[in-house]
């Protein structure tokens, strides 16, 4: 893989934020999943462990590409992204199997608004990650988009952290702090890229994203056609 020189990237870095992403992760889901192995009944769906793997390996997959590329290992680079090819399909998988599983026991009325969230972060994982493939000789834009592809594990991560670690009776303000964070990291990164000529639309692209999708979740915004198709999906076989 040949990338386009960008000393001023400096995004090989990243590797720390999902070091530390993964542990938060581990603590938020630490309660309802991780614990459970530690029990004498393990409780836990089928989906729910498929999807922690691959959600899992996809963090791994961010925390060793950059540091391959600090050690100018290109070409394990270029073998382990291969593997996002096989990855990232395994991934859309393990959020529609775990959100058709969530689905039971919900209103009928609520299934739109149950399955906005992982729609979201399916549209948002996508659109970066095609995004990165499209532009992988472009090491800026290319960066940039796999990054984002990770922020979009923040929200559900950071929710379940803040909720256990300081809100265990209180979901929604873990759910506005997290947030909050979420546009401070994005709002920092379209501030810190305001000089880069090359790739800097990724964030505010980003930002666009969500608050789309944060306006008509919080609002409550009834979309026509998503609520049939959710009602549609819901019928489904599937889990």
């Amino acid at each position: 893989m040949k990338f386009i020189n960008n000393k001023n990237i400096g995004f090989e870095k990243s590797s720390y934020f999902f070091m530390f992403l993964f542990i938060i992760a581990f603590v938020g889901f630490w309660p309802k999943y991780f614990s459970n192995f530690f029990k004498s009944t393990l409780n836990l769906s089928h989906y729910m462990h498929f999807h922690a793997a691959m959600a899992s390996l996809w963090i791994c997959l961010l925390i060793i590409q950059p540091i391959l590329i600090h050690n100018k290992k290109y070409f394990l680079h270029k073998i382990t992204g291969k593997l996002s090819y096989f990855l990232a399909p395994l991934f859309y998988l393990s959020v529609v199997l775990m959100a058709h599983s969530s689905l039971n026991g919900v209103n009928e009325t609520m299934v739109w608004h149950k399955l906005w969230i992982p729609l979201k972060d399916l549209i948002i994982f996508g659109t970066a990650y095609l995004i990165a493939i499209k532009y992988r000789s472009n090491s800026a834009i290319h960066a940039r988009s796999m990054i984002v592809t990770g922020i979009v594990f923040i929200e559900p991560s950071l929710v379940r952290f803040i909720g256990y670690m300081f809100f265990p009776t209180n979901s929604s303000m873990a759910y506005w702090i997290t947030i909050i964070i979420i546009y401070l990291v994005l709002f920092f990164m379209i501030l810190n890229e305001r000089n880069k000529e090359n790739g800097r639309w990724i964030f505010p692209l980003t930002v666009i994203l969500y608050l789309f999708f944060h306006m008509v979740f919080i609002f409550q915004i009834e979309i026509g056609f998503w609520i049939h198709f959710s009602k549609w999906f819901a019928t489904l076989q599937l889990t």
